[in-house]
């Protein structure tokens, strides 16, 4: 027989194994490499219509650029005087969530060889707008509820699937952001 090279394995639920698991070896190795800042750079466009631009970030102790550029926009609907050309900005939060959430439970089943058949997940905010509108009233700006509901199927036991949502939310950079909160400094460069 001829030296033959073995190929990786095929993907897992659309997952590099080898790739995933050389990164965690890599960055547990040298934890500098695990630093990472990721950017983006939002204009206004008319009235509550914005879009933000997402060209690059930093990782892996570089600079790094997108395959190509990215961009979303976000406005408000016109019951809240906007034109509705695009989600709102707290949709775009539970977007975030529900993404960070899905990749964390594609890559654990893959590193634990459980193919998916499918993942899907409802996410709903509830939100009183008067904090928004400044009530005089003690009322929160934000979300007073977040709620994410799974349904997900694979080849694994129930109490199995469970375990990679509970998994995925307990290492989801978007669920520890809105539940352990994290400093904001706002700058302004004001030109007259």
């Amino acid at each position: 027989m001829q030296n033959q090279r073995r190929l990786p394995p095929e993907p897992l639920n659309g997952v590099d194994i080898p790739g995933l698991l050389a990164t965690i070896r890599l960055v547990a190795d040298q934890p500098e490499l695990a630093q990472f800042q990721f950017r983006t750079c939002n204009e206004w466009v008319h009235g509550t219509h914005s879009r933000s631009a997402f060209v690059g970030f930093a990782g892996a102790g570089r600079e790094l650029k997108h395959e190509r550029f990215y961009f979303a926009d976000t406005d408000h609907p016109a019951v809240l005087c906007g034109k509705g050309s695009a989600p709102t900005p707290v949709e775009w939060i539970l977007h975030g969530l529900a993404g960070c959430l899905m990749a964390g439970i594609a890559n654990d089943a893959a590193a634990r060889g459980i193919r998916l058949t499918k993942v899907k997940c409802s996410v709903s905010g509830d939100i009183d707008l008067r904090g928004i509108f400044g009530a005089p009233c003690a009322i929160r700006n934000g979300f007073s509820d977040i709620t994410v509901t799974f349904d997900i199927s694979g080849e694994a036991t129930g109490e199995m699937l469970e375990a990679l949502v509970a998994n995925s939310r307990a290492r989801s950079a978007v669920f520890d952001i809105l539940t352990a909160g994290v400093p904001i400094s706002v700058n302004v460069r004001a030109q007259h």
